[in-house]
Formats: structure tokens, sequence, C-alpha cells
């Protein structure tokens, strides 16, 4: 989900409805980065398991905040977040991409200028 995703989706995480912010994580450390960004800026956060259709099924988490008109994609396109160093939080450093030292030269339209873009060649 995430950016790529404007769907505004409540579940009830222990009992609890929290707006949530990413599903289907399976890194602990995509966890503990959104978790920090989102506490820093003042949301309670939680994340829980997510429910498996099959036993085989991967075990994925989700991440939620009880904030429930907090949107990820007007939160982070609209830089009203920040990081713990004070600078705003860019979609490439949501989407851990960049560090976020560059966030002069991360904005989302300069696509072009990133150093994971490349320019396929057509034959």
């Amino acid at each position: 989900m995430g950016l790529l995703s404007g769907k505004h989706i409540e579940k009830e995480i222990d009992g609890v409805l929290y707006r949530i912010v990413e599903a289907g994580i399976t890194d602990q450390n995509r966890i503990a980065f959104l978790t920090e960004i989102l506490e820093l800026n003042g949301y309670e956060v939680k994340s829980g398991e997510e429910p498996r259709k099959k036993e085989e099924d991967p075990v994925t988490f989700m991440v939620g905040v009880t904030d429930m008109t907090f949107n990820p994609v007007l939160a982070v396109y609209g830089r009203r977040l920040f990081t713990k160093d004070d600078h705003r939080i860019t979609p490439d450093y949501w989407n851990q991409k960049d560090d976020g030292k560059n966030q002069f030269n991360s904005n989302y339209w300069d696509y072009h200028k990133k150093p994971w873009f490349k320019v396929s060649s057509k034959s």
C-alpha cells in the first residue's frame, strides 16, 4: 500500500480502530522506520500481524495510527512530516530510497535526476 494507494483503510488492532498507513510489510526494519517517523511527528502508532488467508502464506504486518484523518499520501507529498534532523520527509525518504540529506534535490517530479533512475534505450 503506502504511497501507491490513496485508499483510506481502517482496521482494528488489539480492540482499537486504526488508520492503516502501510500493510503487507515483511521487513521488521520497515516497521521500525515508519514507527519512528510517525511517533516523531506526534502520532500514536501501532503495528500488528495481518490475518493470513492460508496457513502457508507468509507472515505480513501492518502499521496504523489512531488519527483517523491521517493520509500518508497527503502527509508525504504535502511535506508535512519531518525527520529527527528536522528535514522534511520526501517520497524517496519515505520509500527508503534516499537518506533525507538530498531534500532540496528530491522533488518527486524530478525523477530523471534520481540516482536510481535509468533511462532505457530503445533499439
